[in-house]
């Protein structure tokens, strides 16, 4: 399943079959796009809240725990609702203006805005199934929203549905995070296995058909590792002079998350060294290939060089040919053809073993 909306009550298990079809809606059940909304408390269960009306009654007595708002910006009704009830960061509404897709983690006022690059649902291997996830983080309300379904936050909320409860906003964010580097990490693995074998395939002489594949690969390493890397001196800011709201854990634990997030962008750069390498190496087959087509084709334009003198000379529409009225003269002009090809050839045979 897919951050399609949770539908209260029968409906939902009425809609089960298509949501599991379909994986991805356009819009959210909620009139204003909401795709899904949780009340998260650390010691308490978790409350589903299926429209922003629930959400924001909720948000009035958050009781010690946090909401989770997940709205889809594709809905015509999203952004408008977010700007008249929420407390919206400068950045926050900024970055929708502009699409800003630098993955970011900063600290605006007393919230925590985050820009996220993830690889959507339906994710093929292709250098445009990558979107942005935005993400405005306070004590006590945590929003987020996207314009296409993304695999991370749907794997956060399926976690939580399963009784997964982070304690605290932050620890939300930490958790989808490390949800994002497992993902990649699983693109990552997939690729490198793909790549083994083109390699494996190049090292036994079948390298025609990888070309384009080699270098799709190549695209889309480059494009996740420059849109999914987040801005470290931006997250470093924020980590060295937080909101007073969060706790020194969550930050060790954000700092964490980070790391291992690099760990994964390293084994990208690495991937993207091998995929280099292996590029290089079929250019340098083709190379090879292509220079010995030529070398044959220049081989028998030089064979072919003495017929082709001789039938030339021969075939001229002039008095006093030789061999005319000779009775074996077809043989003679043969044999000359066959001396001259001969002598062309040892020249060659000597001129390629002296290059050798």
């Amino acid at each position: 399943m897919n951050d399609t909306t949770q539908l209260p009550g029968g409906s939902a298990g009425s809609m089960a079959g298509a949501l599991a079809s379909s994986l991805a809606g356009p819009y959210g059940g909620d009139e204003h796009g909401l795709i899904c909304g949780f009340w998260i408390h650390p010691e308490r269960p978790t409350e589903t809240l299926p429209t922003l009306a629930q959400a924001q009654a909720r948000l009035s007595q958050p009781d010690g725990g946090y909401l989770w708002l997940h709205l889809n910006l594709a809905h015509a009704g999203a952004l408008p609702w977010l700007r008249r009830n929420a407390a919206l960061a400068e950045s926050f509404d900024e970055a929708q203006q502009q699409g800003s897709r630098s993955s970011r983690i900063e600290r605006v006022g007393e919230h925590l805005f985050a820009v996220l690059n993830d690889v959507t649902f339906d994710f093929a291997f292709d250098v445009g199934d990558v979107s942005t996830l935005w993400m405005q983080v306070s004590e006590h309300l945590v929003l987020s929203v996207r314009r296409a379904p993304l695999r991370s936050v749907d794997r956060l909320r399926m976690a939580i549905k399963r009784g997964d409860r982070p304690r605290s906003s932050v620890a939300l964010l930490d958790h989808l995070l490390r949800d994002q580097a497992d993902e990649l990490q699983r693109i990552v693995r997939q690729a490198t296995e793909r790549v083994d074998d083109i390699e494996d395939a190049l090292l036994a002489g079948r390298h025609s058909g990888h070309g384009a594949e080699v270098a799709a690969l190549r695209r889309l390493m480059v494009r996740l590792q420059r849109l999914l890397a987040p801005e470290p001196s931006a997250l470093l800011r924020m980590l060295s002079n937080p909101p007073e709201w969060v706790a020194e854990q969550d930050k060790q634990q954000l700092q964490q998350a980070s790391e291992e997030f690099a760990l994964v962008l390293r084994d990208i750069q690495a991937l993207q060294e091998r995929i280099r390498a292996v590029q290089d190496e079929t250019s340098a087959r083709v190379a090879q290939e292509n220079n010995q087509t030529l070398y044959v084709l220049t081989m028998v334009t030089v064979l072919a060089l003495p017929i082709n003198l001789i039938s030339g000379l021969f075939g001229m529409n002039v008095g006093g040919l030789p061999l005319l009225a000779h009775p074996h003269g077809f043989w003679v002009v043969v044999g000359l053809i066959v001396l001259l090809t001969g002598l062309v050839t040892l020249i060659l045979l000597k001129a390629t073993g002296r290059r050798k």
